[in-house]
């Protein structure tokens, strides 16, 4: 039962899950904060499908890409390359949790339920395959990894609520949510430009081709500096709206400031090192900034 779990947190993805559950979660919170009144059981509810909806899209992602990952030393232990787990095995659950996941999500709202299938058809089906042929798999890959947020924040309304909003408040239910998408969509550039410069050597013996050039060079490393830096005006863009505090706005342009430092380090250095000050502020920037958003957060009227 042990090696069960543990072979299933490495077929979901575990670490990867729980961070794109966070961001959903966050996002049902505002949502729920703009309305004024948080559903609990709604909340678990999403925490619940979220899940599952995003398990299920990194097991197809790993059914897919087994024989790949025998290639890597990073990905050669998962359950399947290592052969614990069967390919049928995989798929069965794998379809479980995103029928179940979709299902659940269905109850809260048919945008929601609707917004997680189509992530799964373009995580695991286009992006996935596209990873061996060209680098703008990262773009492509930037669409279903910026949803969370969408799915997560369009949870928190009923039906009825989108309704009434779409006739009452449509900057609460289109402003909002999309704002919150481009933010993520925005990060997902230096995040996995950067995680691609410090693996590329593991990457290349599976043929996966993610950096903008598809190789260390001062254009890939200039790019990675590029989309860091769009990550300041990122951060005005909910206190243009009118929903982002003071607070809010100041720790995101201090992240975006950060990307853009390492970034250029990244640019004057071209090395790994440098590489790993920009991933490792992507992983801390998303998080922070959207839990200070959720506290310094003010309803669109």
């Amino acid at each position: 039962m042990k090696e069960f779990i543990s072979d299933f947190n490495k077929l979901v993805k575990l670490r990867l899950t729980l961070t794109v559950v966070f961001s959903a979660s966050i996002a049902f919170l505002i949502g729920s904060k703009q309305q004024g009144e948080i559903f609990w059981v709604n909340w678990l509810l999403l925490t619940v499908g979220g899940f599952l909806v995003t398990g299920s899209a990194n097991g197809f992602n790993e059914i897919i890409e087994k024989d790949l990952d025998k290639l890597m030393k990073r990905t050669e232990d998962r359950p399947l390359p290592s052969g614990r787990m069967t390919t049928g095995q995989a798929l069965v659950l794998s379809v479980f949790m995103g029928i179940l996941g979709t299902l659940v999500l269905v109850r809260l709202n048919f945008v929601a339920g609707l917004l997680s299938v189509f992530c799964i058809l373009l995580y695991a089906f286009i992006y996935t395959p596209l990873k061996r042929k060209s680098p703008i798999a990262v773009f492509v890959g930037a669409f279903p990894g910026a949803f969370p947020p969408l799915i997560g924040y369009y949870a928190a309304f009923s039906q009825d609520d989108l309704a009434y909003y779409s006739g009452h408040n449509e900057a609460a239910i289109i402003i909002i949510p999309f704002v919150l998408f481009a933010i993520q969509f925005l990060w997902q550039f230096p995040h996995f430009w950067a995680i691609a410069w410090v693996v590329d050597d593991d990457y290349k013996l599976a043929g996966f081709r993610l950096l903008p050039t598809t190789k260390r060079d001062k254009i890939s490393a200039f790019m990675v500096f590029i989309s860091g830096l769009l990550m300041v005006p990122a951060g005005f863009i909910p206190y243009y709206f009118g929903f982002g505090g003071i607070w809010f706005t100041i720790v995101s342009v201090i992240g975006g400031l950060m990307f853009g430092y390492y970034g250029y380090l990244l640019f004057k250095n071209c090395d790994i090192p440098s590489a790993k000050k920009v991933m490792f502020t992507s992983f801390i920037y998303l998080p922070v900034t959207q839990l200070v958003l959720l506290l310094n957060f003010i309803p669109l009227k």
